[in-house]
């Protein structure tokens, strides 16, 4: 007899995306006219084609992978030298932070890393969340047996809630009450955040005193414009002691269905046995790489690396002024329809209220009908999410221009 996880059947509903996908599905499928003028700002996936100086790149990779002197079979599973040294050099040292090119570990997605890390963690951590919360952080811990059930409001018991609310500028306070493991995410998704330099501090000098470990993702560091928010946790002294950094190429290069990202875990980070022994996690994360990994595609990492030639830095430029100039355009709608709007200036997601006595999914459903735009509703972010919903600015001009036309257009 096979027994199941049952800690599976805690999820509620579904993820979010695929019931995004369930109901525009719906709609299309009852809305055949309306389907054809219908433009996704839901779901974060790029839409810009890969730059010229990765395609070219990957190119040349295939091109080596089709003669016999240069063909690569299995590579390392923590990633290829070249690419762990670009990446070490040019987002950490060339800004003078003390990173190693093998703490550096290449992967297929932070979307993965971030549930992939709960493997080299214990069971008894009490995990935070902030709240609003992309939903992988919450779910993965789910699956892992790290939560009770949910209540009516979707919290999960086990887990401690972060309030991200208009008075705290959607930036998670320090709790008074210890927490072992802590996701934090900025600039956030999905309400567009960013933490100051002084709430990072407070963010690294709560985990030294506790001995716990902040999860920092920063998939969406390209996209910060003011000079005095920090794009590393490890521009924090102390940092280093205390935490992980996740980071993606999906946003900044386009590698959304490409796939390559990194996880940055220091030697220098340690955890507690349960006698209490402190030891490395980078070894850990080391053996699960390659015990469970088979690497990303010499192929894709050549593209990736491409990325860090003076070309490349010049193209993510322009994607990232592209679609940042989108979340202008649409910040820009939304104020003068009179709705409240966070974010859109150092990410590529809106935050916006919803009109009263007006839920969050109710919301979607009225775009959809009435704009024919799909957008994310708040509270499939979390229960902090409801009554907001996300505007995703990963998209044309052209769509992005008529967007905020249908907007403006509707009697709010």
């Amino acid at each position: 007899m096979a027994f199941l996880n049952e800690n599976y059947l805690k999820l509620r509903a579904g993820y979010l995306f695929p019931e995004i996908g369930r109901r525009v599905t719906a709609f299309c499928n009852s809305n055949p006219e309306a389907a054809k003028r219908l433009i996704r700002c839901g779901i974060g996936d790029v839409t810009e084609p890969l730059p010229d100086s990765v395609r070219s790149a990957m190119h040349a990779a295939i091109d080596e992978m089709g003669r016999r002197e240069s063909f690569r079979g299995y590579g390392p599973e923590q990633g290829y030298e070249f690419l762990r040294h670009a990446i070490a050099e040019n987002d950490y040292r060339a800004h003078g932070l003390d990173v190693a090119d093998d703490e550096i570990f290449v992967s297929d997605g932070s979307k993965c890393d971030c549930g992939n890390i709960l493997d080299i963690l214990g069971s008894q951590n009490r995990i935070a969340v902030m709240d609003p919360v992309y939903p992988v952080y919450v779910d993965t811990n789910v699956m892992a047996g790290h939560t009770g059930q949910a209540d009516d409001s979707g919290a999960f018991s086990g887990l401690l809630y972060l309030p991200c609310t208009e008075s705290n500028g959607f930036v998670a306070d320090v709790p008074a009450e210890k927490a072992d493991v802590v996701y934090l995410c900025f600039p956030n998704n999905p309400t567009g955040s960013v933490a100051t330099r002084a709430q990072l501090e407070a963010w690294v000098a709560y985990a030294l005193k506790h001995r716990s470990l902040l999860l920092f993702d920063a998939a969406y560091e390209a996209y910060i414009h003011d000079p005095a928010i920090p794009h590393s946790i490890y521009e924090i002294p102390g940092a280093r002691e205390c935490a992980i950094e996740f980071r993606s190429f999906s946003k900044n290069g386009g590698f959304t269905g490409t796939r390559c990202a990194f996880t940055v875990v220091p030697k220098s980070l340690m955890a507690t046995t349960s006698t209490g022994e402190q030891l490395p996690l980078h070894p850990l994360w080391n053996r699960r790489m390659s015990t469970k990994f088979n690497g990303v595609s010499y192929v894709v990492q050549k593209g990736a690396e491409a990325l860090y030639s003076a070309q490349g830095k010049q193209e993510v430029r322009a994607l990232i002024e592209h679609y940042m100039g989108n979340a202008a355009v649409l910040r820009e709608a939304a104020l003068a329809a009179g709705l409240k709007v966070w974010g859109g200036t150092n990410a590529p997601y809106l935050w916006v209220k919803t009109p009263a006595q007006t839920t969050s999914w109710q919301m979607f459903d009225r775009m959809l009908q009435e704009a024919n735009v799909v957008i994310t509703p708040g509270s499939g972010f979390g229960s902090a999410g409801e009554g907001y919903f996300r505007i995703s600015a990963f998209n044309s001009r052209a769509n992005v221009e008529e967007v905020g036309r249908r907007i403006q257009a509707i009697r709010w």
